[in-house]
């Protein structure tokens, strides 16, 4: 059964899509302005179970997998990795927002969730009022900018896109064991409890869903850097306030500016480090959930 987050209703709300008809999988609660809630790489909404009933104190808070993850539809790549463009992934959330009637929204994306957040905000900038990404930069700057370091610490970024079948089979062969090491190496597999757990195991042995996070990725390395090179080509900024929290144990503090990185991309940027690693939501929900109150309860 996928994670139910205490307090709210659990739904499946199909979208059209270039690829067909999807199903996200969603769960609403709250009242007041309404923020949507995008999670990361390997996971699944359930990252979102330390701060959503509190958020929902204040919001009405979505929070959904993202296509390919979860609970949600997970449809075969095509040949140029369009299926999982952070484009299409973005108008699967904007087409939730809009069915559960929120025409004005803001976002809080972590990790992939992150870059479908950018995307969402940049192609529907009517929509989206205010964004918070955590723990990226960019992913044309880090793709651009690519050291021996970064290679070595986000080496799943280079073994995910290899073509089909060759990271599905490897991983396939012991997800277990993929997983433990991928998640591990930030802050130890304890930060997560032990059904949140089970979901993200879960995905991570399923064929189908394995093979849609490759395809994020792969979409990543491809098509998305043609869209993001576009935007940076038109001189397109997203206007909405942006703030980014980034964990000064991880890579992106090592290896990158966030708010330099961000200033490139967004006209109104702030944020700062926070003492985590990677995976901020579980690792410190408490102080993500005072930043996000305060950062979207601003007007």
């Amino acid at each position: 059964m996928p994670y139910l987050i205490e307090g709210f209703k659990d739904s499946i709300i199909t979208v059209p899509s270039a690829d067909g008809p999807i199903d996200i999988a969603c769960q609403t609660a709250g009242s007041g302005p309404a923020l949507l809630l995008l999670h990361g790489f390997p996971q699944t909404k359930a990252i979102w179970r330390h701060i959503a009933p509190e958020l929902a104190k204040r919001f009405s808070v979505v929070v959904t997998d993202l296509r390919g993850y979860g609970a949600s539809s997970k449809p075969v790549g095509a040949a140029d990795h369009s299926t999982y463009s952070k484009r299409a992934m973005a108008a699967d959330q904007h087409a939730v927002m809009q069915a559960l009637g929120h025409n004005k929204f803001s976002v809080l994306g972590h990790d992939r969730g992150g870059r479908v957040s950018q995307r969402l905000a940049m192609d529907f900038p009517e929509s989206v009022e205010r964004l918070m990404v955590l723990d990226i930069s960019p992913t044309l700057t880090m793709y651009e900018n690519t050291t021996m370091e970064f290679a070595r610490g986000y080496w799943h970024w280079f073994f995910l896109i290899q073509p089909h079948p060759i990271p599905e089979t490897l991983i396939g062969a012991n997800p277990e064991f993929w997983l433990r090491n991928h998640m591990g190496r930030h802050a130890g597999t304890g930060i997560f409890d032990p059904q949140s757990w089970a979901e993200y195991l879960a995905g991570a042995s399923n064929p189908e869903s394995m093979h849609a996070m490759c395809e994020d990725y792969r979409a990543a390395a491809t098509i998305d850097l043609i869209h993001d090179r576009a935007d940076r080509d038109a001189g397109k900024m997203l206007a909405m306030p942006l703030r980014v929290l980034w964990g000064e144990h991880g890579l992106v503090a090592k290896c990158f500016s966030p708010i330099e990185d961000w200033k490139r991309v967004a006209k109104t940027v702030s944020g700062k480090s926070v003492p985590s690693g990677h995976y901020i939501p579980e690792e410190l929900p408490q102080e993500l959930l005072a930043e996000a109150e305060q950062f979207f309860c601003l007007k």
